[in-house]
């Protein structure tokens, strides 16, 4: 199999009260006096730490030290620990789909019973091929996405096995054949950078 060592983050989790779209984000990150107490502060050498990593999920605290400048290996050591702790960042290999040979890559949107969201999901993310499962809300009931080695193969797996899941209505199958931005490479943004 083929990895990239790649960096997840997970920034910072929202309340029920607060929005978590664009500008909102934006103003609730910039305008916070007091963090929560799940929100760790988040200084410009954390970020360049976190982005060194996205750059290298297997780069040494000695190169990171050398590359931020004026940090030791230790202190390094320390605030990637940290970071990992308080689920800033998560560090892993990911899978390159291209690589398996796995060229076609879909957003699939699924309509189910309502009764039965979740027992469809838990089920969907059980498929190898299905890289993402959630549920949401509005149109759509459930959205997966899935990798495989043709169309005819993915239109094979929407049509013969997802649809035929008891409870599903709906399928609606819209082909990714260009990704500009991917969710397991992304930064910190700099909005949530706390200054000293």
């Amino acid at each position: 199999m083929i990895f990239s060592s790649d960096l997840i983050l997970f920034i910072f989790s929202l309340d029920k009260n607060d929005c978590n779209i664009g500008k909102n984000i934006y103003n609730k990150c910039n305008s916070r006096k007091e963090l929560k107490p799940y929100m760790i502060k988040i200084d410009a050498t954390d970020k360049k730490i976190s982005d060194l990593l996205i750059e290298d999920g297997r780069m040494s605290c000695s190169k990171i030290a050398e590359r931020v400048g004026g940090i030791s290996e230790r202190a390094v050591r320390y605030r990637i620990e940290r970071l990992i702790k308080n689920k800033v960042i998560a560090i892993h290999g990911n899978v390159e789909a291209e690589g398996l040979g796995l060229v076609v890559f879909a957003d699939v949107f699924i309509e189910v019973e309502p009764s039965l969201v979740l027992k469809i999901a838990q089920q969907l993310a059980e498929y190898e091929s299905v890289s993402y499962v959630a549920c949401s809300t509005g149109q759509n009931d459930i959205s997966i996405q899935v990798f495989a080695h043709d169309n005819n193969e993915l239109f094979s797996f929407v049509t013969d096995v997802v649809g035929q899941i008891n409870g599903v209505r709906k399928t609606h199958i819209s082909f990714v054949p260009l990704r500009i931005k991917d969710d397991h490479i992304w930064h910190i943004p700099s909005f949530c950078v706390q200054e000293d």
